[in-house]
């Protein structure tokens, strides 16, 4: 497999940091991965721009950027969570016979960090490590329905609303209308929005800084999900929610 030479160049320079040097001059970078200074400096503006690396306006050093913070996060929250959250998962597929997922925002997109499939549904276009769009999906819109509005609008800058189904929301205001609902009832439905003939139900579930760092959603057949179902599909996501939330800190749901 060929090595990208910009992209090892630039990891190389941010393997530099340690806990002891935590900040580093242009010249000192330069003589360590002994490339020039005028190169060091495009790949140090490139990863600065990215928020990588940013420069301390004081002494014009280098140091770590917030984006591998908020990176780490996302591995150490996907890490911890699954197991804490199995237990649900499995209380509510087996409660309901329908196939439950637990899925985290990365970017502009979920992706799916477990799935429990359900014994007398399955869902095809599921699988643990894929990623599904925000605008089409219960758990997309759980994951940022109760986001700042600020939030929001970056993540919704140059996203494009492809449609996949007959039943897709296709354009910004509709979506932003839809969370509000979202946030209004405090759950979340994916009616055909993203795979014909399949509905879904999310919830999200929060951490201890009262953020939400997940969703949990049940998916049916669309044919077998009546609105009895819904709503009894929904009561029980919220109470597993609830729990799983006090396991990460959050003490007590408001919903």
């Amino acid at each position: 497999m060929p090595i990208i030479q910009s992209v090892e160049r630039a990891l190389t320079i941010l393997d530099l940091f340690n806990e002891y040097e935590t900040e580093l001059k242009i010249t000192e970078i330069s003589e360590r991965i002994k490339l020039h200074k005028s190169t060091v400096h495009s790949l140090l503006k490139t990863l600065q721009a990215h928020h990588y690396i940013e420069q301390n306006p004081e002494n014009g050093k280098y140091r770590l950027g917030m984006k591998l913070f908020e990176r780490g996060q996302f591995v150490i929250q996907s890490m911890d969570l699954r197991p804490l959250a199995k237990p649900h998962l499995d209380t509510l597929s087996k409660e309901t016979l329908q196939t439950v997922h637990l899925v985290i925002l990365d970017g502009k997109e979920g992706v799916y960090i477990d799935k429990v499939e359900g014994a007398t549904s399955s869902a095809l276009y599921s699988k643990i490590g894929r990623r599904i769009p925000i605008h089409c999906s219960a758990v997309g819109k759980a994951l940022i329905a109760f986001k700042s509005m600020g939030e929001i609008e970056e993540i919704l800058a140059g996203y494009e609303f492809v449609k996949r189904t007959d039943h897709t929301i296709t354009n910004k205001q509709s979506f932003l209308e839809e969370l509000e609902e979202v946030r209004e009832k405090g759950f979340s439905r994916d009616q055909q929005e993203n795979e014909p003939g399949v509905n879904c139900v999310a919830v999200p579930i929060y951490d201890y800084s009262k953020k939400v760092i997940a969703a949990i959603s049940i998916s049916s057949p669309f044919m077998r999900f009546n609105e009895e179902e819904i709503l009894m599909h929904i009561d029980l996501l919220k109470r597993e929610a609830k729990e799983l939330s006090k396991k990460l800190g959050y003490g007590c749901m408001d919903k």
